[in-house]
């Protein structure tokens, strides 16, 4: 194994990169943007399994130096801003340097993109993916400029609608809308009740899901889910930035009054929704040369919070197969063994979470879902169970133990 083709440039691309230069297999990135995080508004978490993957290849370091806060905490309350719950995750007990973190998507894709190229990684910019060949002797990624790249081995990173994935494998499902839009964005500093230290608060609505971090003299990081019938890019196009602010606020009308704050203040670009989709399980995740890593394989609602985590946990997994077991078919295989039973739970799990977010119009039933919430939030706050989730980790210099892998 010489040369990785790493199709996508956003979290999942510059990480393998990282992981497969460092067992000794020389990567390249192609990306369809003219750059790192173009045109991106919203934020994620990294839980701590992710951190230590990325501590692992030495890229924690850029991370922790773009990210916002610390968020080790959810105060969850209902829509009048009454207490239903304070859950940890867990990770406040470990070292700080794994606490929960929570970044900007597009100060996360710049942090990586150049401490990958500091690696030795190479990223090439305005190469739009359009198909590839296998050959006898390896694979040849093809571009919408007409350019071709040989390599070794195709890895897609290239997100939830992977163009690899529908290459590779046709009939294979396609990404689920799981009922919920997402809106988000962030919002010059603001006078709003500040959020307890290094937690996220998270509004069950009447009519909507708000989260937010509020940090004084920070700007404000905050997202919308809102229960909603499915639409298209073409039907969310048809409403400008100000329709879809105005949608957003009258969402939160006679909700806690901070939200309105917050929402009111921020850019209207800010209010394009997208459609939260996952894919919760696909029938492979490689045939021939071809393999896929991160959302491409496992897309997980943003629920969750395990997006990234995982494809950082995928990257080491993948190369320590490369590495480690002979065979390339048995390799992919072995990777796709070893990660398949742990993301799929995980995309359960988020599935499960996003669907508390829906409101009601009925007031009975907004009152008994906090009463609901608030025993299901109580028991998870005693029981700390984020710990199979957050305590996975990858020791890259460790061989696998490659008896029955990749079988």
């Amino acid at each position: 194994m010489r040369k990785a083709l790493v199709i996508g440039g956003g979290v999942a691309g510059p990480v393998a990169a990282v992981a497969l230069r460092e067992v000794g297999i020389e990567a390249v990135v192609y990306e369809a943007h003219s750059g790192p995080g173009d045109g991106l508004g919203s934020f994620l978490t990294l839980a701590p399994n992710g951190l230590a993957a990325l501590e692992v290849l030495g890229l924690l370091e850029p991370v922790r130096a773009v990210a916002a806060d610390s968020t080790c905490r959810i105060e969850l309350v209902n829509a009048s801003g009454r207490r239903l719950g304070l859950v940890g995750d867990g990770s406040e007990k470990g070292p700080d340097r794994l606490r929960t973190v929570t970044v900007r998507r597009d100060a996360l894709q710049r942090a990586l993109a150049e401490a990958a190229r500091d690696h030795g990684a190479r990223i090439e910019y305005g190469k739009r993916f359009t198909g590839y060949t296998e050959t006898p002797a390896g694979v040849v990624a093809e571009f919408a400029d007409g350019t071709t790249a040989e390599g070794d081995v195709l890895i897609g990173a290239d997100g939830i609608r992977s163009r690899v994935r529908g290459l590779m494998d046709p009939g294979a499902p396609r990404a689920e809308y799981t009922g919920l839009l997402n809106i988000g964005g962030h919002t010059p500093p603001v006078e709003v009740a500040p959020t307890p230290d290094a937690t996220m608060r998270m509004v069950f609505g009447r009519r909507a899901f708000f989260g937010y971090q509020a940090v004084p003299g920070e700007e404000v990081l905050w997202f919308v889910n809102v229960a909603h019938e499915e639409m298209t890019r073409e039907r969310i196009a048809a409403r400008s930035d100000d329709e879809w602010k105005r949608f957003t606020l009258d969402l939160f009308s006679g909700d806690l009054s901070d939200i309105t704050t917050i929402l009111a203040a921020a850019d209207p670009a800010c209010f394009r929704p997208l459609g939260i989709d996952d894919v919760p399980s696909l029938p492979r995740w490689h045939r021939g040369r071809a393999v896929l890593l991160g959302d491409a394989a496992h897309a997980v609602s943003s629920s969750s919070g395990q997006g990234a985590s995982l494809a950082a946990e995928d990257a080491l997994v993948l190369a320590k197969c490369l590495r480690d077991v002979d065979g390339l078919p048995e390799a992919l295989g072995g990777y796709e063994s070893l990660r398949r039973d742990r993301v799929e739970r995980i995309a359960a799990e988020g599935r499960k979470q996003g669907s508390r977010k829906g409101g009601s119009p009925n007031p009975v039933a907004l009152a008994v879902r906090d009463l609901v919430l608030r025993v299901v939030f109580a028991i998870a706050g005693r029981s700390g169970g984020r710990g199979w989730m957050h305590d996975y980790r990858v020791d890259l210099r460790e061989p696998l133990e490659v008896d029955g892998i990749g079988t």
